[in-house]
């Protein structure tokens, strides 16, 4: 590799690293503003996900359809069908029609198996238990004056179930946090961008096209006073001193 190639290719480092350096300068001069949208975004998100996320609650029962697989699917049918959920929505006062209820019910056999699980979602965890478990009952009931079948026993109960299933995790918080720090994080750069002034001695020789051949050390008000106290002393006892 010629000596021309090395210097070049130190050049491009050299730049790489200022320009790295200087984004992170940008970054930590206005590091409070990322800060202040990612918290304002955070509560948003939380705040949005609170109110447009109502939990969904599940609660399933399950019964035994001792019947051939043909047979128990008609059966699982006659489960969400109105003869049945007329009952039950008269029998527990619910607000919805049993064409609405159907649409909260799921029937499934569990593993190709004679046990068929009843499972129910709703906005109340209990009474999503209490509808599985009245649905089940009243099928027994029913069954028998609608197909004359018999082989219908009940096998759980559904429990009640604390826990939402349609809320796996606090995600728009999360998702707020990231949009804030991206947010933020271009907001600075774009207020950077319109900031005209000079800030590095690179900027001043570009413009400038002179090379700077000197630099004022940035004096803190406290270290100047400092200095000055110690000038009037020093000329107080008849000594003299500049400042260096």
């Amino acid at each position: 590799m010629s000596s021309f190639t090395k210097l070049d290719t130190q050049k491009k480092k050299r730049a790489n690293d200022i320009d790295l350096k200087g984004i992170i300068r940008v970054i930590k001069k206005r590091l409070w503003i990322i800060i202040v949208i990612a918290i304002i975004t955070t509560g948003l998100g939380a705040y949005y996900g609170q109110k447009n996320n109502t939990p969904i609650y599940q609660a399933s029962s399950r019964i035994i359809i001792e019947a051939p697989t043909e047979n128990r699917n008609t059966l699982q049918v006659i489960i969400k069908d109105t003869a049945v959920l007329d009952k039950v929505v008269k029998e527990l006062d619910l607000p919805q029609s049993p064409e609405e209820l159907s649409g909260q019910i799921t029937v499934g056999s569990i593993e190709n198996s004679q046990v068929v699980s009843i499972s129910v979602t709703d906005k109340d965890p209990e009474r999503a238990a209490e509808i599985a478990n009245t649905t089940a009952r009243v099928f027994k009931e029913v069954i028998p004056t609608i197909m004359e079948f018999n082989g219908v026993r009940l096998l759980s109960d559904a429990k009640v179930n604390s826990w939402p299933i349609n809320q796996k995790g606090d995600r728009w918080p999360l998702i707020g946090l990231i949009a804030g720090i991206v947010i933020g994080v271009g907001f600075i750069f774009l207020l950077d961008s319109l900031d005209d002034s000079l800030r590095t001695e690179n900027e001043i020789e570009e413009i400038l096209e002179l090379p700077v051949l000197g630099r004022v050390p940035k004096q803190s008000k406290r270290n100047l006073n400092k200095r000055v106290n110690k000038e009037v002393k020093l000329e107080a006892r008849g000594e003299t001193s500049g400042f260096n």
